[in-house]
């Protein structure tokens, strides 16, 4: 917990406001990448919700990792790694071009990212007490922000393996 004097007037507004579950806080989203961060998220639970998925829990953390969301569809359980980025335009190819300077935000799923994951994982399903033969499947979402125009583009890739 934090002592009241260490925290802005906005921020006590917006703990305030927010609907806490049990263990859980909100996290406090300070620097442009967090943010940005914050917003793919967003979008990309978004984005699953329109297409048949139902979230089951988002940024569950322990001290070795996080998984960015956690879905279900079909009964299968999705764990969802998203990456975002801020562009001045949503016309950026999709798939690997020739240009050296292209920057593609899949490229941080480092195998010490992997490794965490995984570990995560497994903690999530131990956890929550899943059964072992429960059908689950590791997924990347890339989001492409337009704040500027308020829009965005969503990039699948499916069944990363860990």
């Amino acid at each position: 917990m934090f002592h009241v004097k260490h925290v802005s007037h906005e921020t006590l507004l917006e703990l305030r406001n927010y609907n806490l579950k049990p263990n859980y806080m909100p996290k406090i989203f300070t620097s442009k990448t967090q943010k940005t961060g914050e917003t793919g998220e967003g979008v990309a639970s978004r984005f699953l919700v329109k297409h048949g998925f139902s979230i089951l829990d988002r940024n569950y953390t322990k001290k070795w990792g996080e998984i960015d969301i956690i879905a279900e569809k079909a009964n299968k359980i999705y764990f969802v790694e998203v990456k975002s980025i801020s562009t001045p335009s949503l016309i950026l190819p999709l798939s690997r071009g020739s240009g050296l300077d292209e920057y593609h935000p899949e490229d941080n799923m480092h195998p010490w990212k992997l490794k965490r994951l995984s570990r995560t994982i497994q903690t999530y399903l131990l956890s929550k007490k899943i059964p072992e033969e429960k059908e689950w499947q590791v997924d990347l979402l890339v989001v492409f922000l337009d704040l500027k125009n308020k829009k965005a583009r969503v990039k699948v890739v499916k069944d990363i393996i860990l």
